[in-house]
This record gives structure tokens, sequence and C-alpha cells, in this order.
């Protein structure tokens, strides 16, 4: 049993690292990622995430609306 879960935190650290890399995140100060923990990855990720906006490479979003004819 334990090498399952060893091999599920071990899988779930891989998965996180590449998400990271995908967004050219490489190091957390001066350790790399693959220096930390499956805690500090999911920290790490989760706090990355939440600086992101989903439109951030669009610009800002302005909604218009369209007058009916009358």
């Amino acid at each position: 049993m334990g090498n399952i879960l060893r091999e599920a935190v071990e899988n779930k650290r891989k998965k996180l690292i590449d998400k990271l890399i995908a967004f050219n995140v490489y190091k957390k100060e001066d350790k790399h990622l693959f220096e930390l923990s499956l805690t500090e990855l999911e920290h790490e990720y989760k706090a990355f995430k939440s600086l992101q906006h989903p439109h951030c490479n669009l610009g800002s979003i302005k909604l218009t609306s369209k007058k009916a004819k009358s």
C-alpha cells in the first residue's frame, strides 16, 4: 500500500511541475520545482493561478449592447 501512495504523490508532483513549467515558472525563490514537496507545489500552483486573469493576453473585455430597431 505504501508504494501505491508514494507513486500517486510522485505522479501528482510531476503533473503540477509540468503545469507550472507550461506557465514559465521554473523556480520558487532559490529552489527548483523538483526540490519542492507536493504541498509546496500545490500552494505555488494555487497562488500562481489566483494571480492570473483568464483573459490576461486579450486585454480588457468591453460589453456592448445593440439597440433594438424600432
